[in-house]
């Protein structure tokens, strides 16, 4: 059987699309291994279990001191030829990396040994392991469209791969909000977000009673901040769920009225493969803001709408928040907004290229 080599750092926002990929050429009968670092292994725990796990060195000088900068050209030395050696026992027919600063050894030792490899780009902005092999990969796939390529480099729009968990939920009937149990879901990242910790629970004691007597939460948050968020929506009267990762995400998208989130490339993916009205905070330290690009799409098409952090508050984002959840129809409209911008065959799109570049005939 042909081997896919998957390489991809240690985030969700890597992992996500990695694992949607690697479900589907299973599907079609490929042998798959993720190649990785030990911060990405803690992350493959969705993956099937049919996908090998190979940990590479590697490291990145956003990080650590004097010393651990200057070890890092040779740690990533180390990663390029252990990846290298690898391949050499066990020959892939395509790399395929998804960013992050552990999938350089992969792809490094792949345009040494001249194996096939693309690229697969989540954000309207590349990052720089992205950027750096742009010109080396035989295929850029993007995730977002349109997307910011260096100049030479022609992009293939395929979407942003979704998990199987969520393709299951692709479309699920949307019960707008009313005078009932209203599910509302805040995600913020793989480990949640502060800012959202700190305003979201202010803004939900900040909406009409009618409106938070309903309210059911399920709110992850990084587990230093997960005792007073849980204070302050039962300060609010509000039952909530508080943790730093929820596993089955997909089912409570599914379930929810309202979405609030950070628009990390795999979080707006999920929310529009699902259909779901959604209020949108980018991360304002991303690189090159290409949080705010990744919201372009589902805001220009009315299904969510973008708050900066700069214009963040309890009372302004408690306006949004009732303005969607008093209005059934406009939640509804916003819903199925968020479906039409989805692309729930993008792992198929990403399949096929991987095919292409091993010489193998598309179905």
């Amino acid at each position: 059987m042909p081997l896919l080599l998957i390489a991809a750092g240690g985030t969700g926002g890597h992992m996500f699309p990695a694992q949607a990929l690697a479900e589907a050429m299973l599907a079609r009968g490929w042998r798959v291994k993720l190649s990785t670092d030990a911060r990405g292994a803690r992350y493959a725990g969705g993956f099937p279990g049919a996908v090998a796990v190979e940990q590479v060195a590697s490291a990145t000088f956003a990080r650590g001191g004097v010393v651990a900068k200057a070890l890092v050209p040779l740690r990533i030395a180390g990663g390029v030829l252990g990846a290298a050696l690898s391949m050499r026992r066990d020959r892939p027919a395509v790399v395929v990396g998804f960013g992050g600063y552990p999938s350089i050894p992969a792809l490094a030792a792949a345009t040494l040994l001249r194996i096939p490899r693309m690229i697969h780009e989540q954000n309207g902005i590349p990052g720089r392991v992205n950027t750096l092999f742009a010109r080396r990969v035989d295929r850029f796939a993007c995730g977002t469209w349109p997307t910011t390529l260096p100049s030479g480099v022609q992009g293939v729009p395929t979407g942003n791969p979704v998990r199987a968990a969520v393709r299951d939920r692709a479309g699920a009937a949307y019960i707008p909000p009313g005078d009932y149990p209203m599910s509302l879901v805040v995600i913020g990242g793989s480990q949640g977000a502060r800012i959202l910790s700190d305003v979201v629970p202010a803004a939900v004691a900040a909406l009409p009673e009618a409106v938070r007597a309903n309210l059911r939460v399920a709110h992850q948050a990084r587990a230093e901040d997960a005792a007073r968020v849980t204070e302050a929506y039962a300060q609010a009267g509000v039952r909530a769920e508080v943790e730093p990762f929820f596993a089955d995400i997909p089912r409570r998208l599914s379930e929810a009225q309202l979405v609030i989130s950070r628009s990390g490339a795999s979080s707006v993916a999920d929310i529009s493969v699902i259909g779901r009205p959604a209020i949108l905070i980018p991360f304002a330290a991303a690189t090159a803001d290409h949080q705010t690009a990744n919201a372009r799409g589902l805001v220009e098409a009315g299904a969510a709408v973008l708050m900066p952090e700069a214009a963040l508050s309890p009372a302004a984002l408690a306006e949004q928040m009732a303005a969607i959840l008093t209005q059934p129809q406009l939640a509804s409209r916003m819903a199925s907004a968020a479906l039409a911008q989805s692309h729930p065959d993008a792992a198929e799109a990403l399949a096929a290229l991987v095919l292409e570049l091993a010489g193998v005939p598309v179905p």
